[in-house]
């Protein structure tokens, strides 16, 4: 996925933002069953690769798009692309 955000963020701050839209769309109820889990973040690039089960890959779609804001900035999350492996995401990415 693409971040688009002015400013300097980590992957903890990234990823609690990620987390509080999932709790704010979904509980923590449904939260908890997602399995989001970060796999790579480069803050250079702006890029970044998120884990989730193929179950809520919707839920996932749908909770990233909603992000707006990062502390006080604005800020969209743009998903580029969904694989169901990560050598077949690093394909496609590369490819």
């Amino acid at each position: 996925m693409a971040l688009d955000y002015d400013g300097a963020l980590d992957s903890k701050e990234f990823m609690a933002t990620v987390w509080n839209a999932f709790l704010k769309l979904y509980g923590e109820y449904g939260a908890s069953r997602t399995g989001l889990t970060l796999i790579d973040y480069d803050a250079e690039k702006r890029f970044a690769i998120i884990r989730t089960v193929h179950t809520a890959v919707e839920m996932a779609r749908t909770a990233l798009a909603s992000i707006s804001k990062i502390g006080n900035k604005p800020a969209a999350v743009h998903v580029l692309v969904v694989s169901g492996t990560l050598k077949a995401l690093y394909k496609k990415i590369q490819g």
